[in-house]
């Protein structure tokens, strides 16, 4: 190498560091091995992150492509219309999707996922629907569907793997029900409102704390076995290598290194994918197709890769000096240095300032580079803060026991390697703090009250317009015989019309007339008195303007639909007290006429609603009973829970994504943790060797490895407690919300993340007590 070589030399460079990888012998093969896994499990994440868009993506058209809800004018009857009503209903939080499907012709549109429409009777349910009712789990939701099976629903008509649907073919849907609807094709495609200015930051902020410690942990991956790289320059450096080749040299390495990285993590990916079938996270599932990266962000990430390999490799040969008799670090001559280490987060602050105040709700776009930078810049500076501040921590410890000085003076030798394996912990911590803060601070706008009273009721039944005044008595009784149902308060309701001149329009105003006992009535209108037999005016003084049409007393009602040929003419009484209209337990009001079953024929009436509210007992399927009572009045019935609060879809979205995502991160870095520790118990298999041939116990090698970790660990969690609390507080000004730090949510974080660390250190400890053997002491 003594000679000077003509033409470019950096092929032939950073060849010979790619065959330097491979004549290492099994120890270089195995080093070369833990840093593919660890930028294999990087690269792996990555991949899966770029799958997401096309992922939901191909949810909604899927979705899209069997809609069959209309908005305006609906098709006259043909060979291709058919009837379609609504039959969702619940089980055990899970929401199952229905359709009740009639066929108008012989060639009705058919669904996709069907290849045809099942007949009256019949029942057509997607494989997880089936699955379950099969199983000893489903025996409270098969009497709601009780109807042979005749066929599955193929992909093609799911959101998802696990999802609970069916088709069920009937002959009793008419045209002009209530929820009926006529349609000639299935799928629709209709704009998807965006999201606002801060759901966006929220989706923003939460990609960039899952990917930031996925890039900081494939850095940290690059300087595995960075000892042993050390020695291999220094030898080409004592045959005749300039600084500069060395440089070359140890860029061929690297992105061996990084090739290696990538097959590996496409190689894990592959399979991975076919596990997102196996699971259900917050009711989403995916098929395995869906899972592909998308192509513009996936060649990114993969050049993106080997890139920072290369410039990682030559950031580490910065701090030390290669000479042909050795290598000579810099590290113990001069301390690090503080000032450009926080110049990162202050940058990051100083970008996010100019957007306090000035994102909410109703704004429009904002400058989303400059938050990603900002926020980057941020969290990245807990990466360079961490080797500082554990340098400057264990540069003052002394004494201790045995195992605690062993760690404290690996950590004064070496603080990068140590800082480096737990920094992608504190950015997620840190991240995950001011995520938190964010989402707390926003919640409000995003979580509204219902004005539904849970105390007086937990449960309403609303039941369409397809009712006799005859089912009154059956109604009722069928709610009470179901277990676990305590009360059962209910009312039919319908419309009415004065018999009066018409409007100058030509049409009639119509009034609510509502029909129940005294005690369904009293929950929609306060009644001093009440007697089977009375009729009431209930007026909302707080909306005049729903008091019309003007009733009177003695004066005559049509009383259904409107246009309905099956209309009853009823007569109020002489006495018709007014009296004031109060919230129903489910946050409804109106103004209305209220009367007892004996003030009107009710066996006459038809095309009545039904409102009933169920008092539940603590039991845990009371819930389940009400909804096969309900199915079995009218499968188009619909259940509620009552509930205080109701929380925004899109925001319950992002959290719910949130949580896969966190989900994701904490499994990768675990794994990633695991590895580096590994690393090091490698590169130190000779001083444990020589440790234990001078006497020292296991125990106390142990207790040394676990020192060591949860020194820079606990050190990190604290930088992570700093930044993540002032990058929260910016956001939340940034949305002009007030600060408020919820302690229960950061100590949860704290310690998950912790007992993350200290769970991946008892994994390690198996491999500690294979590194205490005397074989360790050979050497070449």
């Amino acid at each position: 190498m003594t000679g000077r070589r003509s033409g470019p030399s950096w092929a032939a460079d950073l060849a010979l560091g790619a065959r330097l990888v491979f004549a290492g012998g099994r120890h270089g093969l195995f080093r070369t091995l833990l840093t593919a896994v660890g930028i294999g499990l990087g690269v792996t994440l990555l991949l899966t992150s770029t799958s997401i868009t096309t992922m939901l993506d191909a949810r909604s058209e899927r979705t899209a492509a069997r809609d069959d809800q209309r908005v305006g004018d609906q098709p006259a009857p043909s060979e291709r219309s058919l009837l379609v009503a609504e039959s969702d209903t619940v089980f055990r939080d899970r929401q199952v999707r229905g359709r009740l499907l009639q066929a108008d012709g012989a060639r009705p549109a058919v669904p996709p996922g069907l290849t045809a429409l099942p007949r009256p009777g019949e029942l057509v349910v997607s494989p997880a629907l089936a699955e379950l009712l099969r199983s000893p789990d489903g025996a409270l939701l098969r009497p709601r569907l009780d109807h042979p099976i005749v066929g599955t629903i193929a992909d093609a008509g799911l959101s998802g793997p696990h999802e609970y649907a069916y088709y069920l073919g009937t002959d009793r849907l008419r045209d002009g029900d209530p929820g009926v609807l006529r349609i000639d094709r299935f799928g629709v495609r209709r704009d998807s409102p965006g999201l606002d200015a801060v759901l966006t930051l929220l989706v923003l902020i939460a990609s960039v704390v899952m990917l930031l410690p996925v890039a900081v942990f494939v850095a940290a991956a690059v300087r595995f076995g960075g000892e042993a790289r050390d020695r291999r320059l220094a030898a080409l450096r004592l045959v005749g290598a300039d600084a500069a080749m060395t440089r070359r040299v140890a860029a061929g390495e690297a992105l061996v290194g990084a090739v290696f990285g990538l097959v590996v993590g496409v190689l894990l990916f592959l399979p991975a994918r076919h596990l997102v079938e196996t699971f259900t996270l917050a009711g989403f599932s995916a098929f395995t197709d869906d899972l592909r990266p998308d192509p513009v962000l996936g060649v990114l990430g993969v050049l993106a890769v080997p890139i920072t390999a290369v410039a990682v490799a030559q950031l580490a040969l910065r701090r030390i000096v290669v000479e042909p008799l050795g290598v000579v670090r810099r590290a113990a001559e001069r301390r690090r240095r503080l000032w450009w280490r926080l110049a990162m987060p202050v940058l990051g602050v100083l970008l996010l300032i100019p957007l306090v105040g000035g994102i909410d709700q109703a704004s429009g776009a904002f400058n989303q580079v400059q938050v990603m930078a900002g926020v980057l810049l941020l969290l990245a500076g807990s990466t360079a803060l961490l080797p500082w501040l554990v340098e400057v921590v264990v540069r003052r410890m002394r004494g201790g026991p045995v195992s605690w000085q062993l760690a404290v003076r690996r950590l004064q030798l070496e603080t990068g390697s140590s800082a480096r394996l737990v920094s992608g912990v504190a950015v997620a911590v840190a991240g995950g703090i001011a995520l938190q803060m964010l989402f707390t601070g926003v919640q409000h706008g995003y979580v509204h009250a219902t004005d539904q009273d849970v105390s007086r009721a937990q449960v309403q039944v609303l039941v369409p317009g397809t009712l006799t005044g005859t089912d009154a008595g059956q109604l009722a009784a069928r709610f009470r015989a179901a277990p676990g149902i305590e009360n059962v308060v209910g009312v039919f309701t319908t419309t009415a019309a004065p018999v009066a001149a018409p409007t100058d329009r030509g049409d009639r105003p119509r009034l609510l007339l509502r029909i129940g006992d005294c005690a369904a009535l009293r929950e929609f209108a306060t009644l001093d008195r009440c007697a089977d037999g009375d009729v009431f005016h209930a007026v909302d003084a707080q909306s005049p303007e729903q008091t019309a049409p003007s009733v009177s007393a003695g004066g005559e009602l049509d009383v259904g639909r409107e246009g309905a040929p099956d209309a009853v003419r009823w007569r109020l009484p002489a006495t018709l007290p007014t009296v004031a209209v109060r919230d129903d337990p489910g946050g409804g009001r109106a103004s209305a006429v209220l009367a007892t079953p004996g003030a009107v024929d009710l066996p006459a009436l038809r095309g009545l609603e039904a409102t009933v509210f169920l008092n539940l007992d603590t039991g845990s399927d009371s819930i389940e009973q009400a909804r096969n009572a309900a199915a079995g009045v009218d499968l188009g019935a619909r259940v509620q829970t009552l509930q205080a609060f109701q929380e925004s879809e899109r925001f319950g979205q992002i959290r719910r994504g949130l949580y896969v995502g966190v989900t994701a991160t904490l499994l990768l870095l675990g794994a990633s943790l695991l590895v580096g520790i590994l690393d090091q118990l490698r590169e130190r298999r000779r001083t444990f060797a020589a440790l234990v041939a001078f006497g020292t116990r296991r125990r106390v090698l142990g207790w040394s490895v676990l020192w060591q970790t949860a020194v820079p660990v606990l050190l990190g969690l604290g930088l992570a407690l700093a930044l993540g609390t002032a990058l929260g507080a910016t956001l939340l000004a940034m949305v002009g919300e007030p600060v408020r730090l919820v302690w229960a949510d950061v100590v949860g974080m704290c310690a998950l993340a912790a007992g993350v660390v200290l769970l991946v250190t008892g994994a390690s400890l198996p491999v500690l007590w294979r590194m205490l053997r005397f074989g360790h002491l050979r050497t070449e």
